[in-house]
């Protein structure tokens, strides 16, 4: 079955090429098309295309075909191109004509934007949740352990005494900052596209506000040229804001692989946790987060893949768009099992004590030496050059008893108030709202 065909069967090798992997994918849009379905029938009621008593069948049949969705009872059928067409032909064999009725107003055009908009939003929502989780944990340890001591390097060289105290705490601040690109990302993403249909309106008297209340939208997308310009768009702000985080969680798997290696050893997980090798038998393999570091790399390449798509099109629909489809939506799934992964790591993690009590790390506190003598009144450049000559004959004696107090250093981590800034973003989101309205629609 196909929305749009008459009477010409399609030749098997254009439908193969042209459907592609739009069945597959349009089951992560399954819910979401009934939602639409469900808030665009009750519109047609009020505009007099059906009658109150279709009305109500028709809702009871789609909030039936929403509870065999989301208990995995769903399929699309061999033959049958997308959701919409197989959401359309189960309404019509079980109650007949009234199902052919439900498209009266709509193009598939706008039903694949509502139904990618309140995926996206829905996504957006389980991907912030569990990042506010592992956000809570580096919290946890950043407190756990602030006063276990840790290098810090520039240009890979030795710098200055770190903690990981303010190595946990630094991802959770650039959590915040992930979210924030989120939350803009959700804005986006909560707009109604419904009844732009093909990107030009309908003629029917369409009530676009009421669907969008309906839906627990935000706004609309008002002008129906724009609502059809905003796929690509859309995927495009919202893969930017993922690979934000997915660059937050691979840097942190880059620190990790490289704090297990022997020449660091600072810290290890239980053997149960790594894998070994098949000749040496000492190995103890970070491959969880190296992966993590491959599928974050790989999410932060997914905004140039989309502008590549969508960078020469028109306005309009075109069906370049489709492809997007493949490679956005499995992508909340691999950023969310990364996380959670992470945050499963990391709740195993076992940190080495006194690491700067060893020789080799003497010189990260050169720079503590110096202020130490400016402290007591010698200039600056002139201490910078004491130390440095220190150094050089060997003579250098590290003072391992630092004061760092300012805001943010290692002696004051100002954890709450980074707690303060991810509260107040996560405020932002208002799920609440969209939460209470799909439950409404749903009742």
């Amino acid at each position: 079955m196909k929305l749009w065909q008459k009477d010409t069967e399609v030749n098997k090798e254009i439908e193969r090429f042209t459907v592609g992997k739009d069945r597959e994918m349009d089951l992560f849009l399954a819910p979401f098309d009934v939602l639409g379905s469900l808030a665009h029938t009750a519109m047609l009621a009020d505009i007099g295309l059906l009658e109150k008593s279709e009305k109500e069948i028709l809702h009871k049949e789609l909030k039936n075909i929403y509870k065999e969705i989301t208990s995995g009872n769903f399929t699309i059928e061999d033959g049958i191109e997308d959701v919409h067409s197989q959401v359309e032909l189960l309404l019509t064999k079980r109650l007949g004509d009234v199902g052919k009725k439900i498209h009266s107003g709509r193009s598939r055009n706008d039903q694949v934007l509502v139904d990618l908009k309140l995926f996206t939003r829905h996504a957006i929502k389980e991907t912030v949740e569990e990042a506010k989780s592992l956000f809570d944990l580096l919290i946890q340890l950043s407190e756990q352990y602030k006063d276990h001591s840790l290098p810090g390097y520039t240009h890979f060289q030795l710098a200055m005494p770190s903690s990981f105290g303010l190595w946990f705490g630094a991802y959770a601040e650039s959590l915040v900052d992930d979210m924030h690109m989120l939350q803009a990302a959700y804005k986006i993403s909560n707009k109604n596209p419904l009844g732009s249909a093909a990107g030009y309106g309908s003629s029917f008297p369409l009530k676009r506000q009421q669907t969008t209340d309906l839906l627990g939208f935000e706004a609309l997308n008002f002008n129906v040229v724009y609502a059809q310009m905003g796929r690509g768009k859309t995927e495009r702000n919202v893969s930017s804001a993922l690979a934000s985080l997915a660059g937050t969680i691979g840097k942190l798997a880059m620190d990790v692989t490289l704090y297990m290696n022997q020449n660091f050893g600072f810290i290890t997980f239980p053997n149960e946790l790594t894998t070994g090798s098949s000749i040496m038998p000492h190995k103890k393999n970070p491959d969880v987060f190296e992966l993590i570091r491959a599928k974050s790399n790989k999410l932060q390449a997914l905004p140039n893949e989309i502008a590549m798509i969508t960078a020469n099109l028109p306005s309009g629909y075109h069906r370049d768009l489709q492809l997007i489809k493949e490679s956005f939506v499995p992508a909340f799934g691999e950023i969310t099992d990364c996380i959670a992964l992470t945050k499963f790591m990391l709740s195993n993690i076992q940190i080495k004590k006194d690491i700067l009590k060893d020789d080799k790390y003497k010189y990260l506190f050169s720079v503590d030496v110096v202020n130490d003598l400016v402290n007591t009144g010698t200039p600056f450049r002139d201490a910078y050059k004491q130390v440095g000559t220190s150094i050089d004959n060997g003579t250098f004696k590290p003072l391992h008893d630092i004061q760092h107090t300012h805001e943010g250093s290692i002696g004051n981590l100002m954890n709450k108030e980074i707690t303060g800034l991810m509260d107040n973003v996560l405020r932002g989101f208002e799920f609440s709202k969209v939460d209470e309205a799909v439950k409404k629609l749903l009742a």
